[in-house]
């Protein structure tokens, strides 16, 4: 790597700006760190690695202390192909790679053999390695981290034994489980988890953004924390998550009565929350212009906010469509109780109905839903795709792919696959142009100097919106 005496001095300062972003391989010992290790190894005894993977691939072993498999991601893969960023990304998000590595290779148009032959040339291991390898990272987080039973980590990192989960660990640790639980935890006590990120981080202003945005009776934002129902495989349950700037990471409350869903779980903050977003990279872009600084500077480490679920997000958008923020959140309100299937629980002694899924709003009768004759019929449409499966919603797929089957469906037009781009698949590039308080952004600032914030134009429109977030209002008559 590169400036090699600058990682050497970031490791010295332990600078959380650069945590994931580059490691640390100790030759004396055999192990590579995060930078911000405690270890202070001499100068002459590391190298450096853009990856984990690039350190393991030179025969290091994660460090027992500083936990790399724990650091935020990172562009590690900048200089790669764009088949292994989209690749990992999926792998990342699903936590595991299905069985059935061809129809995983489908999904990018290549051949299972391909992509392997292309992630041992660009990383030294395939794909299902790598999903090996995160499943035992979830492991070691659940076990230092929790009070979990090594029954249950194992299972809930998706091995079906204890005797192949404990081989498994001690294959990659070069230690058993129980000699990484370093203290007992009282079994009584919440689940709480923690998720580093780069500092600076706007956690306020990614609450306040879904604040306005939420989705009543499932998601509420007591002071300074984000709470949610949540919902999978048929099973309810409760999260909350707060910010401790302090440790540059949030935590994550987990109450949910299945340890199989704590991986799908925490990916889903990670991505909700942006934490794998360099700050950094973002602040660089935007350093020669005078007006885009200025509101970074009152927003350090904005954030691209997506939301819990992309099929939510999608559909609040739809009905968001040419009407103001707050009329689109009551639309969302009314549509969940007027198709939301009751949860079985209450909250505050009112009962929780949850999220229609894209099966039943396909078919729905929405005369009851104040909105156009045209609005309803495209829920209908896109639901109808969602759920057939010839829309995917998956992050990890192409951007121009995504719009091209978009505005195909009748009343989805520019503003909207933009907006989607952004706030379903979390693309940082994305900017909905047409959008009234970023096309007065453009005729003000010129559409050249947008275009020179490119990769990170998305961030850009959060920093425009959360600038005017008093205004943020569609005009009538806006092309949606």
């Amino acid at each position: 790597m590169e400036n090699e005496d600058a990682l050497y001095a970031a490791m010295l300062a332990r600078d959380y700006r650069f945590d994931g972003k580059f490691f640390v391989g100790v030759r004396t010992t055999g192990i590579y760190c995060r930078p911000i290790c405690p270890a202070r190894p001499k100068r002459n005894n590391v190298e450096f690695f853009p990856s984990g993977h690039a350190a393991e691939k030179a025969g290091y072993r994660p460090c027992l202390r500083c936990r790399p498999e724990a650091a935020p991601n990172s562009a590690a893969w900048i200089g790669t192909s764009a088949l292994v960023q989209r690749a990992l990304k999926l792998i990342r998000d699903k936590e595991a790679l299905a069985s059935d590595e061809n129809a995983f290779a489908e999904r990018f148009g290549v051949s299972a053999r391909h992509l392997r032959r292309v992630f041992r040339e660009e990383i030294g291991k395939t794909p299902k390695r790598i999903a090996y390898e995160n499943r035992l990272n979830l492991s070691r987080k659940l076990i230092v981290e929790t009070a979990l039973p090594m029954a249950e980590v194992g299972f809930a990192a998706g091995f079906a034994s204890v005797r192949r989960f404990n081989h498994a660990f001690r294959e990659r640790f070069k230690k058993p489980p129980s000699e990484i639980r370093r203290a007992k935890r009282p079994a009584d006590l919440p689940m709480v988890l923690s998720l580093p990120y780069r500092p600076p981080f706007d956690f306020g202003g990614l609450l306040a953004f879904y604040a306005r945005h939420a989705i009543a009776g499932l998601e509420s934002f007591p002071p300074g924390r984000y709470e949610r129902v949540v919902s999978q495989d048929g099973k309810l349950g409760r999260l909350g998550v707060s910010d401790d700037p302090a440790g540059h990471r949030l935590l994550l409350e987990y109450d949910f009565p299945d340890t199989a869903a704590i991986g799908s779980i925490l990916n889903r903050v990670r991505r909700m929350f942006d934490l794998d977003s360099d700050p950094l990279l973002v602040a660089n872009a935007m350093r020669g212009d005078k007006v885009f600084s200025g509101l970074l500077a009152k927003r350090p480490g904005a954030r691209l906010p997506t939301g819990w679920d992309p099929f939510e997000t999608a559909i609040a958008t739809i009905l968001g469509q040419l009407v103001s923020v707050g009329r689109g959140r009551v639309l969302v309100d009314d549509l969940v109780r007027l198709q939301g299937s009751d949860a079985g629980i209450g909250l505050d002694g009112k009962p929780i109905r949850l999220f229609p899924a894209p099966s039943v709003l396909a078919r729905a009768d929405l005369k009851g839903l104040g909105t156009t004759g045209m609005r309803k019929r495209t829920l209908a449409a896109f639901s109808e795709e969602v759920a057939s499966g010839r829309l995917s919603l998956d992050p990890a797929q192409s951007v121009e792919g995504f719009h091209e089957k978009l505005l195909a469906i009748p009343g989805i037009g520019r503003w909207t696959a933009d907006y989607m781009a952004l706030r379903v698949l979390g693309h940082a590039d994305a900017f909905p142009a047409t959008d009234l308080i970023l096309a007065r952004a453009i005729k003000a600032h010129s559409p050249e100097a947008i275009a020179k914030l490119s990769p990170w134009r998305g961030y850009a429109a959060i920093l425009l919106w959360g600038g005017q977030s008093h205004t943020l209002t569609k005009e009538k008559g806006a092309k949606p």
